[in-house]
């Protein structure tokens, strides 16, 4: 099989998006192991502590004791990640299941899901404290930060709905995501698109000290998977065997995340030096609900198709995308995904 070398990766990620976060992901690579299928991974958005798993499971030693040597890149949200799996720069990648259906319902690309990083969406649009934002109904006529084609964005039709306010009347300003806590504390935008996870950040560059007023999807659309793992359906079709062994490394990788947040941390500090220890820890702790949400007795990583489905039939409701477009099928190789 062959895979193309995690540069090209990189390169594409710079050309699409303009990302121009620091790649320190090579620290500590194997060493070029002949032994090892080279894979390049993206994550879902830049390097921040949410993303540490992927980490784990290399400083860990769970990709190379699975067959694989593993460069991780950056990525700059689903849709570009699902271009860049679709287009063979990237062999894995993360990105939201639900932005992910409903690209896939408007354009087809060569790309399939064969796991779930977090049961539920880590989707919300944050504000602060004592602003114009506190509730779901205070949306309409407001501002909000974000960038173009985010998942925040692309959802937020469907949030709407379900909160009962006209869509339209919300207006999203496209802005880049590193410069977003500040654009929300200097008071430019009412409130700025962001996953739940990203709360603390969000706190610390507030110099009031406000504390976030957070408006998750989650709530509202329960059924909504978060972060999906993507690869090219042609890896899924050809290679199964393999795409399960990253999928149970990656994942193993996850599970030690969300019982050790703080080493997770320390272990993406150290392939990315400009982590905030504190912040990363917070983010990670946030996120182990979403993982493993109450109740959630299912194997880690789990699809349930009928969810699928559901999820598929209340996108052609919102009108994100039209019936008959794409089916269970269409974005997820249920039979790779893991069982409990």
């Amino acid at each position: 099989m062959r895979f193309r070398r995690s540069a090209v990766a990189l390169v594409a990620v710079m050309a699409l998006a303009g990302v121009s976060a620091c790649n320190d992901s090579d620290t500590g690579s194997q060493n070029g192991d002949e032994s090892l299928t080279k894979v390049s991974y993206l994550t879902s958005f830049n390097t921040f502590g949410r993303e540490a798993y992927a980490y784990v499971a290399k400083e860990k030693g769970y990709f190379k004791d699975a067959g694989f040597d593993v460069t991780i890149n950056p990525g700059s949200g689903t849709v570009d990640v699902l271009k860049l799996v679709a287009g063979g720069q990237a062999d894995y990648g993360i990105g939201d299941f639900t932005a992910t259906v409903i690209t896939l319902g408007k354009q087809k690309l060569p790309v399939t899901t064969v796991g779930m990083v977090h049961q539920r969406s880590l989707a919300a649009i944050v504000a602060l404290e004592g602003g114009s934002i506190k509730t779901p109904q205070d949306l309409p006529g407001k501002r909000i930060g974000d960038q173009p084609g985010s998942t925040n964005t692309v959802m937020f039709p469907l949030y709407a709905k379900a909160v009962g306010i006209p869509p339209k009347d919300t207006k999203f300003v496209p802005s880049p995501p590193p410069g977003l806590p500040a654009l929300l504390a200097s008071g430019r935008v009412d409130g700025i698109g962001q996953f739940v996870v990203g709360v603390p950040l969000v706190e610390k560059a507030d110099s009031k000290k406000r504390k976030a007023v957070v408006l998750p999807y989650g709530e509202k659309l329960p059924d909504l998977y978060g972060n999906a793992i993507i690869t090219r359906t042609d890896m899924a079709k050809e290679h199964p065997d393999q795409v399960k062994k990253f999928t149970a490394a990656l994942l193993k990788g996850l599970q030690d995340t969300i019982d050790d947040p703080a080493g997770a941390a320390a272990i993406l500090k150290k392939y990315v030096p400009n982590t905030d220890l504190q912040v990363a820890t917070e983010e990670l702790k946030l996120m182990k609900p979403y993982v493993k949400p109450e109740g959630f007795d299912g194997a880690l990583g789990e699809v349930n198709p009928t969810r699928v489905q559901s999820i598929i039939d209340s996108l052609v409701d919102a009108e994100q995308i039209t019936k008959g477009s794409v089916t269970p099928a269409d974005v997820v190789s249920t039979d790779l995904a893991p069982k409990g």
